[in-house]
């Protein structure tokens, strides 16, 4: 899902990767004995609490369960499945009308996919940032990019080799900035991915004549992609690399899936991403200047407890 975030969705991974600070007990009084007197019981030295981390579990879960895997797995194997039925398919689009851009016939196939936790896991720039007490930043993410160390999703080379060799193209539409480009294209290839030529990267701040930016949302991007090729699925790990989310609330988002839920697991293909999204801000009101504890409460009053 795209890991350079201005505006919403650099946003989203704030809390998702900050360090939700905990206070160490204060170390308890001990008396002073006099010197021929023995205290009945020793003073217990106060022991340090680590703070506690939002994003642990998730962290964990994306690194170390065969669960997350095998979910990926899942994901990318059903897709490929469905790769010759959308090629038969003359009317097969997987963008919603809006975005098509170009009712020629004849336009060559590709598939859309995000990068971020949908090609390429970042699970350890997330981990670092635990590790490190620290949040999300772009210095920190760019840096993290230039090393050019992340692995692919599990699953993803498998499927993008067998619709390279379909005659499919793949189209990476990234939240990662433009400059970020050259960067991204070799951990890509590094990973294991086709990429056709630099046109394929289709990143954040990325020219569309007569389509103005909003955001960080992809649609501009996506209508460029309509214009040039039929799009027979898109890939991502959040509802915003599928279709412009334009009231990030929880009902605005429902609304999106009760419209287009039919189109998963046939044109859209979703991929698990607990560590951060656009979902979190959702649940306070999209208010990235309130402190980090009224954003907690926010979304624990979100919660649903069984009582």
């Amino acid at each position: 899902m795209t890991r350079l975030r201005p505006l919403l969705l650099s946003a989203c991974t704030l809390l998702a990767l900050s360090a939700c600070k905990g206070t160490e007990p204060a170390a308890p009084a001990a008396s002073t004995p006099d010197a021929t007197s023995k205290p009945a019981t020793q003073p217990v030295p106060a022991t340090p609490t680590a703070a506690a981390d939002d994003n642990l579990n998730a962290v964990l879960w994306v690194q170390r369960s065969a669960e997350y895997q095998a979910n990926a797995i899942q994901t990318y194997r059903a897709a490929a499945d469905h790769l010759d039925a959308a090629l038969k398919a003359k009317n097969w689009d997987a963008l919603v009308p809006d975005e098509r851009g170009n009712a020629a016939t004849g336009l060559k196939p590709a598939v859309v996919l995000d990068v971020d936790e949908t090609v390429l896991d970042n699970s350890p720039y997330q981990a670092r940032l635990i590790a490190d007490h620290a949040q999300y930043d772009e210095v920190t993410w760019d840096q993290w990019v230039a090393e050019k160390k992340a692995k692919a999703v599990p699953g993803v080379v498998e499927f993008a080799k067998a619709a390279n060799a379909k005659g499919v193209t793949l189209l990476y539409i990234s939240n990662r900035a433009v400059h970020l480009k050259d960067a991204t294209i070799a951990n890509l290839k590094a990973a294991g991915l086709p990429v056709a030529d630099d046109s394929v990267f289709l990143g954040l701040g990325t020219n569309v004549p007569g389509c103005e930016q909003n955001g960080t949302e992809k649609n501009c991007r996506r209508k460029l992609a309509g214009q040039k090729y039929r799009v027979l699925m898109q890939f991502g790990d959040q509802l915003g690399d599928f279709v412009q989310v334009v009231a990030n609330t929880e009902e605005g988002r429902q609304q999106l899936l009760d419209q287009y839920g039919d189109w998963f697991g046939e044109r859209w293909w979703m991929l698990a991403g607990p560590t951060y999204g656009s979902w979190e801000p959702a649940l306070f009101n999209n208010d990235w200047d309130q402190p980090v504890e009224a954003r907690r409460a926010a979304k624990r009053a979100a919660l649903e407890l069984a009582r």
